[in-house]
């Protein structure tokens, strides 16, 4: 006999009687934790800065090694050229020791000597040019002390002072820099330039 007092098993069981079982909220696996997007968004600014710091190093890294490497290629013969620089002084001065009347009544053989080491000094210039080694002479330019050397004064009123009047040895440049200054004299006591007008007292 069914004691009716007891209860049914579909009471004892809710599941069984139709109604729904009420659990935690299941959450997907590709669902955004609380609090996750503002973390991100966080990590991804700070990856992008990095990024851009990065670039900006590398670009800088590369500017750098572009100088160094034109600087090498400009400058870096600077110590063999300046050794050159003292053959050809001497080709010049074996040129200059040769009076102009004697070159005009040498003969021929010694004429072709001498045309031979004019020679030779002109192709070791060029060379040295085409090498970016060039020379200057500044006969009758303003006197500028970083690219010639002052040797001694020259009493010429001719001239505005500090022009230079006589060059002692060429200067050579290597690029933009000053390989050798020109050794020179520099002219003394001749006119000078005007003095800047005084601005004018306010009564």
């Amino acid at each position: 006999m069914t004691d009716p007092k007891r209860p049914s098993d579909d009471a004892a069981n809710p599941a069984q009687a139709g109604e729904p079982v009420v659990s935690k909220p299941y959450i997907m696996p590709d669902d955004p934790e609380e609090g996750s997007v503002g973390a991100l968004t966080k990590e991804v600014a700070e990856t992008r800065d990095k990024m851009l710091r990065t670039l900006a190093e590398m670009e800088n890294l590369r500017r750098r090694t572009a100088r160094e490497v034109a600087d090498a290629r400009a400058y870096g013969i600077t110590g063999f050229a300046r050794d050159i620089l003292e053959i050809a002084d001497n080709l010049q001065r074996a040129i200059d020791a040769i009076p102009a009347e004697a070159k005009e009544s040498a003969d021929p053989g010694i004429k072709a000597f001498i045309e031979g080491v004019e020679l030779t000094e002109r192709s070791l210039l060029n060379t040295l040019e085409k090498n970016g080694v060039k020379k200057f002479d500044p006969t009758g330019e303003k006197f500028d002390p970083n690219f010639q050397q002052a040797m001694y004064e020259v009493p010429d009123p001719s001239v505005p002072s500090g022009t230079v009047v006589h060059v002692v040895q060429a200067g050579f440049t290597i690029g933009e820099r000053v390989l050798r200054p020109a050794m020179v004299g520099v002219s003394k006591g001749g006119a000078k330039a005007a003095p800047a007008a005084a601005p004018s007292e306010q009564s």
